[in-house]
């Protein structure tokens, strides 16, 4: 790609990648530019292998000169990038060997539903809560996002309700229909996710989506914003939902830890994880877990018996409840997904070929 129009290369790529269905771009200096496709990652040999020029010339299309300037001094910086209406990115820029990567992860246009999604419709219920806090959480790149839109996107159709959110960057456009919806960007229309959320209660909002808790200060303040009359959503880089409710309480001092499982015992209405699954007829389909606050979950966190909540969660069908493997065998029994694969993304492998073997 040296000494060619960089802006011309950008569109090329772009619009192929739509074109492919790809889910993320990936351009590093030393490799072919290279697509993510239905979980794989595809090198697209007939292009240059990209150098360390390149990337930079790719990345000055891409960003403001503001972020640009950012970028430089930090070394890493996250982005939103719109492509003509076409499509929207979410990008991360950084160095690697003195020389610039960028990861692109392609954001649909539109919103999709719950049920276009492939997930369960239980969680409309929580969209229909006046108040409490609600966690979409798995490892990068698993739909969480793509989930919290489609409850937003259901309350904007439902209820006149005013929703902010608070995103690094921001992914998913919204177009008010019912509700206020005032989605805000940190670097951009506030500092951090901790002012922006501190902001918050002055601004009279009902729903509050917080794209990630990264830090104590934002944690305290959405778990205190749920308890005060709120919905709040957000995500967490967590496995399950046993292991969120520790991730949560251990960010905490020691000394804190006991007033936060009480808070918390009090205002969690639910936790969601996820995983996006290859599916036997190409693409991927979520296989999932969750966990519904009832008075023995609550119980249980109160009184910091977290590691009892899988039984709870494998108990609790007749409340609403889904275990990761019951999803994951009725995906198999659907012939949706392989067994190997199943056996791949399950938390309890041996405990899923029982299930499969009754």
């Amino acid at each position: 790609m040296t000494n060619r129009n960089y802006k011309e290369e950008v569109e090329v790529i772009i619009a192929r990648a739509i074109s492919d269905g790809a889910s993320d771009i990936h351009l590093s200096a030393g490799h072919y530019p290279t697509f993510r496709v239905s979980g794989n990652l595809v090198p697209l040999m007939n292009l240059a292998v990209l150098t360390p020029e390149d990337t930079m010339g790719v990345l000055t299309q891409i960003i403001t000169p503001d972020f640009k300037e950012r970028f430089l001094a930090d070394k890493e910086i996250d982005f939103s990038y719109d492509f003509h209406n076409k499509g929207r990115f979410r990008g991360s820029a950084f160095y690697q060997k003195n020389a610039v990567s960028i990861a692109l992860r392609a954001i649909p246009i539109q919103v999709k539903t719950i049920s276009e999604l492939n997930l369960p419709p239980i969680l409309e219920m929580f969209t229909r809560k006046k108040q409490g806090f609600f966690l979409v959480v798995g490892p990068v790149g698993q739909g969480k996002s793509t989930t919290l839109a489609s409850m937003l996107e259901l309350i904007n159709r439902e209820r006149a309700e005013h929703i902010v959110t608070i995103e690094d960057p921001i992914e998913y456009l919204f177009n008010s229909q019912k509700a206020i919806i005032d989605q805000r960007e940190v670097g951009i229309d506030t500092k951090d996710f901790r002012s922006g959320l501190q902001s918050v209660f002055r601004q009279d909002v009902d729903v509050i989506m917080i794209g990630e808790m990264r830090d104590l200060e934002t944690i305290s303040t959405a778990v205190t914003a749920a308890e005060t009359g709120h919905l709040v959503l957000s995500t967490l880089h967590t496995n399950n939902a046993s292991q969120t409710i520790d991730r949560i309480i251990d960010s905490f001092p020691g000394d804190q830890q006991s007033q936060i499982r009480v808070q918390l015992a009090e205002s969690l209405v639910g936790i969601f994880s996820q995983r996006l699954v290859p599916r036997i007829s190409g693409g991927l389909i979520p296989a999932y877990e969750l966990l519904i606050n009832n008075t023995a979950v609550s119980s249980l966190i109160r009184e910091g018996r977290t590691h009892e909540i899988d039984i709870i969660i494998e108990t609790g069908m007749k409340d609403g409840m889904i275990d990761m493997n019951r999803s994951l065998s009725e995906l198999v029994l659907k012939g949706e997904i392989t067994l190997e694969t199943a056996l791949l993304f399950s938390f309890n492998p041996k405990g899923l070929e029982r299930m499969l073997q009754s």
